[in-house]
């Protein structure tokens, strides 16, 4: 059995942040276990542009990013088990993984979760019709033509606005296939502002918003999809269905923290995010076991993953340290407009600590003002000229008394 400080359970961008903050902060012996064989996670096949404006001050690709991190990781002399599933953790920090060498166990001081995410895949969402070739998540779709040259379509069909779907509406364009439209079941788009701009309207693929996919045709290969308008209440209106001839659909429906791990050792989760329940130290109900980034909640932006992993680092250096106040508890909670927050309750320790919340909203605001409120007490009032719910808000704020609640709300301006 191998004992260390600090476990880091994932390898992508959050576990590789995590990591480096640790180190940063003096902490000795600090362990990686990723399954794959390499480092970076999802970046690896995100060749595009626009990470790392936060981070470094540029714009960098997925892998370039990734290509950073690994490298101040390695040199501060962070441990990496590469190959390794983890397959169990207790509640004592006592972590089973299998590795090539067989069945490893490692007992440690402190646990950071970063498995990051997983795609909602089409039995989720259950869309009838044939099994025939064709049909791919949208984060598959670009591993196969990113990191293998395979052309996986010519007519293609996109269901869901999330940003991986608009992203690959470009790079399939870019591989000379035809981006027949984007269909987004929400009155809204799921991805940013400037991906919509960047992915559909400089090359003039159509956004078609409140429909949905009714049925697939096609059983040896994929030959179309019917698409209905839906109604206020997401259900296709069956008079509008129509017959889109396709080769190809992807499908951007979502995405779901990997947390399976987390509910084996007892960590309780949110129904709304589908990541651990944690206080502003991002520490989850057991005692020295931390969750950042997408196992977390779903993020916008590689850079926050890293600003929120640089944070559970910190506060698991402070725990291993013993440096941990006790405090007061303060609840938090998602009020008008607002679908979730993380996190879920506040340490009260010192007047000049600065709290950060993290939220998104339930539907698009126009010129609103997000509000924070302590015991019935508004301690701060943030006016913005848009809020969409694909695009996650951070506010900050100070308490300077402990209270017994806080809540975040939007109000729509004028």
């Amino acid at each position: 059995m191998t004992k260390v400080a600090l476990a880091i359970i994932g390898g992508g961008p959050a576990g590789l942040s995590a990591a480096i903050r640790a180190k940063e902060e003096g902490i000795e012996n600090v362990y990686v276990i990723e399954r794959a064989k390499t480092l970076g996670g999802i970046l690896n096949q995100c060749i595009h542009h626009g990470f790392g404006v936060h981070i470094f001050k540029e714009e960098l690709t997925g892998p370039e990013y990734a290509q950073r991190l690994i490298d101040r990781a390695v040199e501060l002399g962070v441990h990496f088990a590469l190959g390794s599933m983890v397959i169990n953790i207790t509640p004592d920090r006592m972590l089973t993984y299998a590795s090539e060498s067989g069945l490893c166990y490692m007992q440690a001081g402190a646990i950071i979760l970063t498995m990051g995410c997983r795609e909602r895949s089409r039995g989720a969402i259950g869309i009838p019709g044939g099994r025939g070739v064709g049909v791919y998540s949208a984060g598959t779709a670009q591993a196969l033509v990113n990191m293998k040259g395979f052309a996986i379509g010519k007519q293609v069909v996109i269901l869901g606005s999330g940003d991986i779907g608009l992203i690959m509406a470009r790079r399939m364009t870019l591989e000379g296939a035809k981006v027949l439209g984007v269909y987004e079941i929400a009155p809204h788009a799921g991805g940013l502002k400037r991906n919509i701009a960047q992915c559909l309207n400089d090359y003039d693929i159509p956004l078609y918003l409140s429909h949905t996919i009714t049925r697939t045709v096609g059983n040896q290969r994929l030959e179309g999809i019917y698409i209905a308008k839906v109604d206020e209440n997401y259900q296709p209106i069956l008079s509008t269905e129509t017959f889109i001839s396709c080769d190809t659909l992807l499908l951007s429906v979502g995405l779901i923290p990997e947390n399976e791990l987390a509910v084996k050792m007892g960590v309780n989760l949110s129904q709304v995010t589908g990541g651990a329940i944690v206080n502003n130290r991002l520490e989850t109900n057991i005692s020295g076991v931390f969750a950042a980034g997408n196992a977390l909640h779903v993020h916008d932006l590689v850079d926050y993953v890293t600003q929120e992993s640089y944070e559970a680092a910190t506060n698991a250096a402070k725990y291993l340290r013993g440096e941990y106040i006790q405090g007061e508890h303060t609840t938090v909670r998602a009020g008008q407009g607002v679908r979730y927050t993380v996190p879920m309750s506040l340490v009260w320790d010192d007047p000049k600590t600065v709290f950060t919340l993290s939220f998104r909203s339930d539907h698009v605001y126009l010129n609103p003002f997000i509000n924070i409120i302590a015991d019935g007490e508004v301690v701060r009032t943030i006016k913005k000229r848009v809020i969409l719910p694909s695009e996650m808000e951070r506010v900050k704020f100070v308490l300077a008394e402990p209270v017994k609640e806080v809540i975040v709300e939007i109000l729509e301006g004028e």
